[in-house]
């Protein structure tokens, strides 16, 4: 298993919070960045003041998701999980928690309450035909 991957499954077995969603978001964009470079980014979309996005990534760190890097008397943050890795551990706990781990369940419910365009069940078809060729 990734160095990453082990770190992230061994300090956030639930998986990132809405809030540290947020913060990843940003900090993926802009790593390494400080804690006030994350609150300007989410100034727009939550009224977080800066305590309260620094003691966030502070517990973040905790917890494996983020990592520090002391530059002088600033403290910059690093993802320790890609984007990818987060996404694929969200989708792990929600296949597991709400369809008892069984992909099929997953999609039929996606196909059946998602309303999916005809051009996206093609878009599937495709990747189900080019995954099985493989």
């Amino acid at each position: 298993m990734a160095k990453k991957q082990q770190a992230a499954d061994e300090g956030a077995p639930h998986g990132p919070t809405g809030a540290e969603w947020a913060i990843l978001k940003v900090v993926w964009e802009h790593e390494p960045c400080a804690a006030g470079t994350v609150q300007e980014e989410l100034a727009a979309t939550r009224n977080w003041a800066y305590s309260t996005v620094k003691t966030t990534m502070d517990r973040m760190v905790v917890k494996g998701l983020l990592a520090t890097q002391a530059v002088r008397n600033l403290t910059l943050f690093s993802a320790r999980i890609t984007r990818a890795e987060a996404q694929r551990g969200e989708l792990k706990r929600l296949i597991q928690r709400a369809f008892d781990g069984a992909l099929t369940p997953l999609i039929d419910f996606l196909v059946e309450e998602e309303n999916l365009t005809a051009e996206e069940i093609a878009e599937l078809r495709k990747l189900i035909n080019r995954r099985s060729k493989s």
